[in-house]
């Protein structure tokens, strides 16, 4: 097994809006994999308060309103947190290279931190590997509805439910190419940072974070 596989966190950001320079994070989930089992009880969750109004088409769409945000901890507190909650592991995200990413690496750059290099790819390349890229849609949607994964009770476009919901198709696919090639998928990794960690200290089921999960 390539050591790709060894630890992948897999997260979902929800935001303002779609530019990381001008829109700001909301909601950040990630759930760790190893191998190909998705770890359940290895989880980060937490709103977060983008100090500005939420619009309500990201309302619509998230569920995400104002009232889930108001108390919640600014993405200052939080980005410390999670690069010591993911540690060593590789970041996946589903159109992280367009997207997720650069939310991160432009939070990361407005909060001033001191960095650490980071590895991450983008799950779209690993859709690619499965069926090809052309001729086919490789959206999170299109990838579900191919893999036979159900939307359960966990929403959609909230990053709770779409961090579980790639994680499965994330295991489903490494089945199908692990059954036509006999390997783990190879995938190219690219670099990337979060905030440098100082110390040992990994703060992830805090009092403020549990509380966050339901407002």
């Amino acid at each position: 097994m390539s050591e790709l596989w060894n630890s992948v966190v897999v997260y979902d950001l929800e935001t303002t809006g779609m530019s990381s320079e001008t829109d700001r994070i909301i909601q950040i989930a990630a759930v760790r994999m190893r191998s190909d089992e998705i770890c359940k009880d290895d989880f980060f969750f937490s709103y977060v308060n983008p100090e500005r109004f939420i619009p309500a088409w990201i309302t619509e769409y998230t569920g995400i309103s104002q009232e889930h945000t108001r108390y919640a901890p600014v993405i200052e507190m939080i980005l410390p947190q999670f690069s010591s909650w993911v540690g060593d592991s590789i970041l996946a995200a589903h159109n992280g290279n367009r997207f997720d990413i650069k939310f991160l690496h432009a939070s990361c750059d407005r909060g001033g931190f001191e960095r650490r290099e980071i590895q991450y790819f983008d799950t779209i390349n690993l859709s690619w590997q499965v069926w090809g890229r052309r001729f086919i849609s490789h959206s999170l949607d299109a990838v579900m509805e191919r893999l036979g994964v159900s939307i359960g009770d966990m929403r959609r476009h909230d990053a709770r439910g779409d961090t579980f919901y790639l994680a499965e198709c994330i295991q489903r696919m490494i089945a199908m190419y692990k059954k036509q090639w006999g390997k783990f998928p190879e995938i190219k990794l690219k670099k990337g940072y979060l905030p440098r960690i100082f110390g040992s200290g990994s703060v992830i089921k805090d009092e403020c974070q549990l509380l966050l999960i339901e407002p």
